[in-house]
């Protein structure tokens, strides 16, 4: 006999695929809008007649505002409403995109990036807290694993389309490209995002709010400006004690305030913890490697910049393909079975890399360890993503969906600094220079090897703390 699922109030399941077509219009428009720039910063270094190091501050500052103001927009959302915040954000991202292809200088560009991230913020907070209310539990992780298949299709979509544009006309079109999609998903969310009105008077935790900020902005400037400079730059190690301080001010304060920004008590949920942490890991190890594995396939492959992107698409284009297969297995045997095969795919992956690439003398093996760890991704991601949504109250959505992001943006960044300085390192030793990008081929290839281990030491750290989560569960 089917169970009649009650949907909460304000939310009408009848309307669940058009919700998710706003909701995969936003996540679309923000993923590739982060990785579409990163092709035209040569241009616009000599566009606007300034240093790259300038110039990539189009990437960092749509990245640094995105992360750092996700979290409180989730919060808003659940104070006030998910569905002004989200609409709201599709417009600010829009009008976002008209600057930007607008701009006169670098200065206005990143100004601009900087409107675009807010909006981007307010999409990404409550996008995953949109989908969980509109669709019921029993097809939550298909949903979600349709909103992975479009975060895969924007970061292969990205580089490609950026490429295509630039060959073909002016860099501004790269913003204006969003605008139909902007305007169309702004009138689709205000039509069909359910209104659902929290309950109670709410009060915003500001001094909660100011400490978080400080905290994230300043290890996420620690970890990619240390890159450059050092990480015992002094400037660098203030900047990590200053993200220190701040987050122990946040956890004091969280403790202390009534209504707090992110209730801390979540974190007693083990399911909660737990994907939160092999999420952060998995996205951790994939960016560091995309990081540095460009530079094997050119200095040691010899392939070219078209061919590498070819040979990298294997990850998001599998991803894409598998997560919303993968989404709806998890509704009927559970996201633990489903997330730990996911990891053992991954597991299997790297240390296959970390055995057979110092040796390979062609793209074969890159492409079928990125197939491998693409299926694991696709296995892993919707599962792990339903069941840390699903083990929160409705109230807590918002900042949740929030945590997300933040947990996905701060692993991305941490793993591109702490894997791309491992590999670096590595890398010099073996080819006895300062500078890894001079060194020989077989020294990049010991070092990306080297890498290697570390990724699948990691990520068979998160298979056994999932297993151990899922078997503590069954005795239960």
């Amino acid at each position: 006999m089917a169970v009649i699922e009650t949907p909460p109030q304000g939310v009408d399941y009848s309307r669940k695929w058009y919700v998710l077509v706003a909701i995969a219009m936003a996540i679309f428009l923000g993923t590739i809008d982060g990785s579409i720039v990163n092709v035209a910063l040569p241009t616009l270094a000599e566009e606007f007649d300034t240093t790259f190091g300038i110039a990539q501050w189009v990437v960092l500052a749509y990245l640094l505002t995105q992360a750092t103001l996700t979290l409180g927009f989730g919060r808003l959302g659940d104070m006030i409403g998910k569905k002004p915040i989200f609409t709201s954000g599709f417009a600010v991202f829009t009008f976002g995109s008209v600057l930007a292809g607008l701009s006169p200088t670098i200065g206005f560009l990143i100004a601009a990036r900087v409107v675009q991230a807010l909006g981007a913020a307010m999409i990404f907070a409550l996008g995953f807290a949109i989908t969980t209310e509109a669709f019921p539990p029993s097809e939550r992780g298909k949903a979600l694993g349709i909103n992975g298949t479009t975060v895969s299709l924007g970061i292969m979509a990205g580089p490609i389309l950026g490429g295509v544009i630039l060959e073909a006309t002016d860099w501004r079109w790269i913003f204006f490209v969003n605008l139909p999609i902007g305007i169309i998903g702004t009138i689709t969310a205000i039509r069909f995002v359910p209104n659902t009105k929290p309950t109670g008077k709410q009060r915003f935790d500001f001094a909660g709010a100011a400490s978080f900020f400080v905290a994230l902005l300043s290890l996420l400037l620690a970890l990619t400006m240390g890159q450059n400079v050092g990480f015992t730059a002094p400037a660098i190690l203030a900047a990590f004690g200053l993200s220190t301080t701040a987050f122990v001010a946040f956890v004091v304060i969280e403790q202390r305030v009534t209504q707090p920004m992110l209730n801390l008590d979540l974190f007693r949920s083990r399911d909660l913890t737990v994907n939160l942490i092999t999420g952060f890991v998995s996205f951790f190890a994939l960016s560091g490697l995309l990081l540095v594995v460009p530079f094997y396939l050119t200095d040691v492959v010899y392939l070219s910049p078209r061919e590498i992107g070819l040979v990298l698409g294997a990850v998001p284009i599998t991803m894409g393909i598998v997560a919303p297969l993968s989404g709806s297995l998890s509704d009927r045997v559970g996201s633990r079975p489903v997330t730990v095969a996911g990891l053992v795919l991954m597991t299997i992956a790297y240390g296959t890399a970390a055995l057979l690439i110092e040796d390979a003398t062609t793209s074969l093996v890159v492409v079928v360890v990125g197939l491998i760890i693409g299926l694991g991704m696709g296995i892993f991601q919707s599962p792990n993503n339903s069941a840390i949504l699903g083990s929160v109250p409705l109230n807590q959505l918002g900042v949740t969906s929030g945590m997300l992001t933040i947990n996905r943006t701060t692993a991305s960044v941490t793993g591109i600094a702490v894997l791309g300085t491992l590999w670096a390192a590595r890398t010099a030793v073996y080819g006895g220079v300062g500078d890894a990008a001079d060194a020989p081929a077989a020294a990049q290839a010991a070092g990306l090897a080297d890498t290697m281990v570390v990724a699948t030491i990691l990520v068979a750290a998160a298979l056994l703390l999932g297993l151990w989560a899922w078997l503590s569960k069954n005795k239960v």
